[in-house]
């Protein structure tokens, strides 16, 4: 999108990229621990926070130009993962002030890693059908259940955890959210790799895991209306924009090095620049989308139905424009199919085939995670079309 912005918000995308240019030099390797130093020296570190809690006060335009240049420099524009930008805004909304003592220190200074424990065998995307159970002992909640598809849970020390801790006739009803030590005992973590190779997924199984009751996040029973905020955040932050931009740009760098079926380079293929071309437009009005998103919540609304539009689309966008890439490395993207190749080959073909053919596998995940396709339509239907 062709922002017609102030003078000011040029002034901060100068800065922006002056920071990027400082921290990272031309050729230099992305490191964790640079970057986040860079952004505390900023005050940076916590740029979707809001002011009250050590955040920056940008205005939607301000992230939105943060969110651009620093991915487009293979950036992440947060370093702190699930803590920084999920349980965060529940510590802010519902947390008590010993819990916010306590826990944002941390998670601003990147000393402690979060996972998130949703996901269970037996409810994924029906997620209030959810079974592991707490039972409060004394000043204490004992904890039995197990949680599938955590992501991180191998690196995490904590979790935030929907649990639940009564049996009502509303299945939403009877669900606690809960903050677990990974270290406790009775906590154990198994591994499951992914069909892109990658160990980033996990199961966690509880066994009698002790829990003080100053860990409930809120009131017992009250989870689901935590959660369910959460949720609607994430999948607005799930629509992938920054990420499809820059994957358009590349694929259209790269198919310009390409030869096509016809001579010529694959770009001036008109079936294949066509579908480019739709994949593209459809990406700009998703851009449009979240960009007024961004100001209806400055506002003070609440995304609503709209993060799961967001999510929707985004997820198809994205997943379109890594099926692109694979179609530019041709016969170079088949070494890098794990069901064909086994363990990786040595380098062959263009030197972004085996990233971004692992992207693309990556990228099917992206139709479940954060809830599936079906419950973002579902919602839709719901809240917008009212059926």
């Amino acid at each position: 999108m062709d922002l017609d912005i102030s003078d000011q918000d040029r002034a901060f995308q100068a800065q922006v990229g002056g920071l990027i240019a400082e921290s990272f030099p031309a050729g230099a390797p992305y490191d964790e621990a640079t970057w986040h130093a860079a952004l505390t020296r900023m005050g940076w570190a916590a740029n979707k926070w809001p002011a009250a809690f050590g955040g920056p006060g940008w205005t939607p335009t301000e992230s939105f130009i943060w969110e651009r240049e620093t991915t487009a420099a293979g950036l992440p524009p947060q370093v702190g993962g699930m803590g920084m930008g999920m349980l965060a805004p529940i510590l802010f909304g519902y947390g008590t002030k010993a819990q916010q003592d306590r826990f944002l220190p941390d998670i601003l200074a990147n000393r402690v890693r979060w996972c998130q424990g949703y996901s269970e065998p037996g409810a994924g995307s029906d997620l209030a059908s959810l079974s592991t159970r707490a039972v409060r002992q004394g000043e204490a909640y004992v904890v039995d259940g197990e949680k599938l598809w955590t992501s991180g849970a191998h690196e995490a020390d904590w979790m935030f955890c929907l649990v639940r801790t009564a049996v009502e006739p509303k299945r939403q009803a009877g669900i606690t959210f809960l903050l677990i030590d990974m270290r406790a005992a009775g906590v154990t973590v198994s591994p499951i790799v992914s069909i892109d190779g990658r160990h980033m997924f996990n199961r966690v199984v509880f066994d009698a895991v002790p829990v003080p009751v100053e860990n409930r996040i809120g009131e017992e029973g009250q989870g689901w209306t935590y959660a369910k905020g959460l949720l609607t955040h994430e999948r607005t932050g799930q629509a992938f924009v920054s990420l499809s931009l820059d994957l358009a740009r590349r694929i259209r760098l790269a198919a310009a090095a390409i030869p096509g079926a016809r001579g010529g380079r694959l770009i001036d293929d008109p079936g294949f620049a066509g579908r480019l071309g739709l994949a593209e437009i459809e990406l700009r009005a998703l851009e449009a989308t979240e960009m007024r998103t961004l100001w209806e919540v400055q506002a003070g609304s609440a995304p609503g139905a709209q993060s799961s539009l967001l999510k929707l689309k985004g997820t198809e966008i994205v997943q379109r424009l890594t099926e692109f890439f694979v179609e530019c490395a041709g016969p170079y993207a088949a070494p890098w199919f794990p069901a064909i190749a086994g363990p990786p080959p040595p380098p062959v073909g263009p030197e972004w085939a085996g990233p971004e053919v692992a992207r693309y596998f990556e990228g099917r995940a992206a139709s479940i995670a954060g809830g599936s396709d079906e419950i973002q339509r579902n919602i839709i239907a719901k809240q917008v079309l009212k059926i």
